[in-house]
């Protein structure tokens, strides 16, 4: 096994998150479309699931599973499969003991992810030719991309659970997440005015919009990014007077874990001491991966959110 690399990547998370979005604009025909699936509640098998824009049949249980994603190894240990895993890729580190190896996601290689000997393989983005050459193989590939909403994670829980055998699973995770957002959002007393805020992706000042999957997630409490303003996708990079200038309510720092960004470090940038967010006290650091993973522990970060709002004065 390897040691999980220090992550100062939040400007490729950004960038992927822009290509994987087109991705999906151009090949799906809407994110709110239950997924194909065919399944036997008891778990049975073969099984035929949505994966990307087409579908896979997956002929028998399997027992060796390769994971390139962190959200989808997330996915299948919330959902019972982690002993049918055999290896996960570099950036996978949650729940602690999942088998980390030098299999990269950004850039996956066929023949090292052969060497495991998988009969299934779970990717975010159809890389390096990664389908097609895995195919060759007679090895499945199940493919989910980035979600763009909450309803998206609902699903490819879901088809996680399908494909591996916990069909049931799914849905009581599914289940207990939606409880645990409606509450989250239940809990926190709507405002008069909407709260504006900066999440920043890195120290250059890649950010969210109001229309990313994270601006969705701080949409549930009625926020606005000031990036909706820039008109320049879901995931821009601002300039420095954009931000101080929008003079947002709240900073969320993305960017603390990885490259050590701290609230002390955002209030000493020229002319940003005056912002409402740092003469509130409103810069609140993330968890980075329940920030920019899409699974199970989205309700997490829901009810992180919700923490911090509501402890915003109202006007």
């Amino acid at each position: 096994m390897s040691s999980r690399p220090t992550r100062t990547f939040r400007s490729i998370f950004a960038a992927l998150a822009v290509s994987t979005a087109l991705l999906a604009s151009a090949c799906s025909s809407s994110t709110s479309d239950a997924p194909t699936t065919t399944a036997a509640s008891d778990g049975s098998f073969p099984v035929t699931v949505a994966s990307g824009s087409t579908d896979i049949t997956i002929e028998t249980r399997p027992q060796s599973i390769v994971s390139l994603s962190p959200s989808a190894t997330e996915t299948l240990w919330a959902v019972g499969a982690g002993d049918q895993v055999k290896a996960v890729d570099n950036q996978s580190d949650y729940p602690a003991g999942v088998p980390v190896t030098d299999l990269s996601g950004f850039a996956p290689n066929v023949e090292a992810i052969l060497g495991y000997a998988p009969d299934l393989v779970i990717a975010s983005d159809d890389m390096n030719d990664l389908v097609s050459g895995l195919k060759k193989a007679k090895v499945p590939t199940l493919l989910l991309p980035a979600a763009t909403s909450i309803d998206d994670v609902y699903s490819q829980i879901e088809l996680v659970a399908a494909a591996t055998g916990h069909k049931d699973a799914g849905t009581d995770v599914v289940g207990d997440m939606r409880t645990k957002i409606d509450a989250a959002v239940a809990g926190v007393p709507t405002r008069p005015q909407p709260l504006t805020y900066f999440h920043e992706l890195d120290s250059s000042l890649y950010t969210v919009t109001s229309t990313s999957f994270i601006g969705k997630i701080y949409g549930l409490f009625g926020m606005k990014s000031i990036a909706d303003a820039a008109n320049q996708g879901d995931y821009p990079q601002l300039s420095a007077e954009f931000v101080v200038q929008a003079n947002p309510d709240l900073i969320f720092l993305a960017d603390s874990q990885c490259c050590g960004v701290t609230a002390e470090a955002v209030a000493a940038r020229p002319g940003w001491n005056g912002m409402k967010a740092v003469t509130g006290n409103q810069i609140h650091v993330l968890d980075e991966d329940l920030s920019s993973r899409w699974g199970p522990r989205v309700a997490d970060q829901v009810q992180a959110v919700a923490a911090i709002v509501a402890q915003v004065p109202t006007a």
